[in-house]
């Protein structure tokens, strides 16, 4: 069976995926599947690079804003629904670009990885349950940032008083650091398997020409 086209844009945060991936949509008749795992809860869009309405409207976006906070979206649920998505955007041959810089999300979509579904540890949430009765929310609220240290804390530790904005855009910029650095393991400059571009004046038509030539190669090696 021939394969069908799928544009990977990939690369960590803040790096300009989102204007880029529209207008390569726009000129190719695109359409984006957000592989982005900061992207499916609703209200979380500050700190998260969540692409405006104004954005969104130039060319249809998938898998954004899909979940509450509370609910559980598993890696096995998304590969589902972006796989779901992808081949809909097919069947109206539109071109899919899957777009972000979750790497464990994109390769499940394009490697076929086969996660479990995973159920809600119900046992364990009762646990939880009883500890908040007992200690109280905060002590709840302490434990997860010690087990997990959530974003938008620094703000919150504005409000509280415990850091001025100044401190806040330091903590900021050093935590964006450390999740960059964690996004390139999924990317290394060395992979075979990505093209890498250099951000700058005529990008979009540098990479929109190498998808033109990808796709024509792969239509010819089908022949």
């Amino acid at each position: 069976m021939t394969q069908l086209p799928l544009i990977l844009i990939v690369g960590p945060t803040a790096v300009g995926k989102t204007e880029l991936a529209i207008q390569l949509a726009e000129h190719l008749n695109g359409e984006i599947v957000s592989a982005d795992s900061r992207l499916f809860y609703r209200g979380m869009n500050i700190g998260t690079a969540k692409p405006t309405r104004e954005e969104m409207s130039r060319v249809p976006h998938h898998l954004i804003d899909i979940a509450d906070p509370d609910e559980i979206l598993s890696l096995a649920v998304f590969q589902q629904k972006a796989t779901e998505i992808i081949s809909d955007i097919h069947t109206r041959n539109k071109l899919p670009f899957l777009v972000g810089g979750t790497g464990q999300y994109i390769r499940a979509v394009t490697q076929g990885w086969s996660p479990p579904e995973v159920e809600p540890h119900e046992r364990l949430r009762n646990e939880l349950e009883k500890k908040k009765d007992e200690k109280g929310i905060y002590w709840l609220h302490e434990r997860l940032k010690f087990l997990d240290p959530i974003g938008y804390r620094e703000c919150v530790r504005v409000l509280n008083g415990e850091l001025n904005e100044e401190q806040a855009k330091a903590e900021i910029r050093r935590a964006t650091r450390v999740f960059v650095r964690r996004q390139a393991n999924w990317f290394k400059e060395s992979d075979p398997n990505i093209q890498w571009f250099q951000v700058k004046e005529g990008i979009v038509e540098e990479i929109e020409s190498y998808i033109h030539n990808s796709l024509n190669n792969v239509a010819g090696d089908g022949d």
